[in-house]
């Protein structure tokens, strides 16, 4: 697990297309949900954008199946991160405009976070597993 020794987030990574977007949905949701957007923008402000074909192939992007852990409960999800219009969550698809999905953007498998739930309670979040998205489903 990579949470860093020192108690620190670990490094992220977002596609630079990717981004750009992000952003401009967090500011979308500023006034009705402050706390999701803050948490967004936060990740955002601290990592690594690169260009897709850069990126470390078990970094969580939009479009990504992950598969993680909630640490303190055990319990195991997969679920595909999507834009907020492709949400689902009958289908496991889980807008990057909740609080679980902000925290998910960017991580790298085997590493690991404190995150918040909608209770505020703060839970660790390992990454299992990433499966990225096709081309195809990437460009949708």
């Amino acid at each position: 697990m990579t949470t860093s020794r020192n108690g620190e987030k670990p490094i992220i990574h977002v596609i630079d297309t990717e981004a750009d977007a992000l952003y401009e949905l967090a500011m979308s949701i500023e006034v009705r949900s402050p706390d999701v957007a803050g948490k967004l923008c936060e990740e955002l402000d601290r990592a690594i954008v690169m260009a897709a074909e850069d990126l470390p192939s078990d970094v969580v992007t939009m479009q990504s199946e992950v598969e993680f852990v909630d640490e303190r409960s055990g319990e195991r999800r997969k679920v595909q991160l999507v834009w907020p219009r492709d949400a689902n969550l009958d289908q496991n698809r889980l807008s990057v405009l909740t609080l679980v999905g902000a925290g998910l953007i960017g991580m790298q498998a085997g590493s690991a976070i404190n995150w918040p739930d909608r209770s505020g309670k703060e839970r660790c979040l390992r990454i299992v597993e990433v499966r990225q998205p096709t081309l195809a489903d990437r460009a949708a």
